[in-house]
């Protein structure tokens, strides 16, 4: 900057030359240059503003940055302290827990070690008492308090196998009392013959144990036999009585035969030929159920076969006015069934006073058919009466 004071002349002037200044006239210098001074910074404040602003902005930027970098490390640092106190406090609530679970399993563990001490020292007392009273009762181990486990093994073993041996011995008894029954039962078995047995189940044939209904078609309550509805009987020359060649009586068997209980061998009536019929006159009108047939069996026979026994037949009720005949089943009988019920295929809502049988075959004889016992089953009362 150029000085004022200075004299308009050369400014390489040495300053031998400069002439000494009174003070009167250095204060105005003074007080001029400051003038001019002011001067020159009002006049270059508008244009040269920013050569002093610059200065005082970059320091009050990095104040301010001063300012914040303090602020963001001292809420970092009270960030770091909270997460710290956080974690502590975490650390101490997980211990406390943790404490106080391992407490409640330490007091479980020793209320249980204590529970067991009390009951194998309360077992011990009992032991030992029951020790004292088996030796009382023992006079083995009255005499030997004291003794080893060696001893007392094989006698504990003993008591069992003597127990063991009690109990099977007391099954062996029952068993053999079961063996003598069943001996005798035998026996009595083996002292029946053979014979005694069949006339037993004939027996229980002739009594009706095994068909246990009603037979209305028996002649002691009243059943009888239309002939005029049934074939001929078969007339055979041994079944006749001769004097001088005249004929006293026949041995034949009639019809109604067939209506009483006598099963023995050639008390039956027999008909020419396998084809035939008879109509039993029932002893009431009954709602039928069912038919029997009976024959004599194979090993009675005075043939030795059967094969005069029916075997395809049919069964009809018979209606009084007007004569009618209904279809009630066909059926065929095996004579090796000594006895047999047919449960009747058709069953009208009515009652029957007589039955007719048609017989259509036997089992192979071509002269003649033998019927030894028929039954006629049923109920006087309807057996089912269904609602309209």
């Amino acid at each position: 900057m150029p000085r004022s004071s200075r004299s308009p002349g050369n400014s390489c002037d040495p300053r031998r030359n400069v002439v000494h200044v009174p003070k009167e006239v250095r204060s105005r210098r003074v007080t001029q240059r400051g003038r001019n001074t002011r001067r020159m910074t009002e006049e270059d404040l508008s244009n040269t503003s920013d050569t002093f602003l610059l200065p005082i902005r970059i320091n009050a930027s990095g104040l301010t940055q001063c300012m914040l970098g303090c602020m963001s490390w001292i809420s970092r640092l009270a960030c770091f302290l909270r997460t710290q106190a956080h974690q502590v406090l975490f650390n101490t609530c997980r211990c406390n827990l943790s404490l106080c679970k391992l407490m409640g399993k330490t007091g479980v563990l020793i209320l249980c070690a204590f529970g067991f001490w009390m009951f194998s020292m309360h077992l011990l007392s009992k032991m030992d008492v029951w020790q004292i009273r088996s030796s009382e009762e023992d006079p083995l181990l009255s005499s030997t308090p004291h003794q080893d486990e060696s001893i007392n093994g094989p006698l504990q073993r003993l008591r069992m196998y003597q127990e063991k041996v009690q109990h099977h011995a007391g099954e062996i008894q029952d068993l053999r009392g079961n063996l003598n029954q069943l001996i005798a039962k035998l026996q009595k078995m083996e002292a029946m013959s053979d014979e005694q047995k069949m006339a037993q189940k004939i027996m229980k044939m002739i009594q009706g144990d095994y068909t246990e209904k009603p037979d209305f078609a028996l002649k002691s309550i009243g059943a009888s036999i239309d002939y005029e509805q049934t074939s001929a009987t078969y007339n055979h020359d041994k079944a006749r009585s001769y004097w001088n060649w005249i004929r006293l009586w026949n041995y034949a068997q009639p019809p109604d035969v067939i209506l009483e209980p006598n099963m023995t061998p050639g008390n039956c009536w027999a008909f020419s030929g396998d084809r035939g019929q008879v109509t039993i006159q029932l002893a009431q009108k009954v709602y039928l159920s069912n038919l029997t047939l009976q024959h004599i069996p194979k090993t009675i026979s005075l043939s030795g076969s059967l094969d005069t026994a029916p075997k395809d037949f049919v069964i009809y009720g018979m209606e009084v006015s007007p004569k009618k005949e209904v279809f009630l089943g066909a059926f065929q009988f095996q004579p090796e069934n000594i006895i047999q019920m047919f449960q009747l295929q058709n069953h009208p809502p009515r009652t029957f006073g007589a039955v007719k049988m048609k017989i259509s075959s036997n089992w192979g004889n071509p002269r003649f058919t033998c019927l030894y016992r028929v039954r006629v089953h049923g109920s006087v009362t309807p057996p089912r009466e269904q609602p309209n």
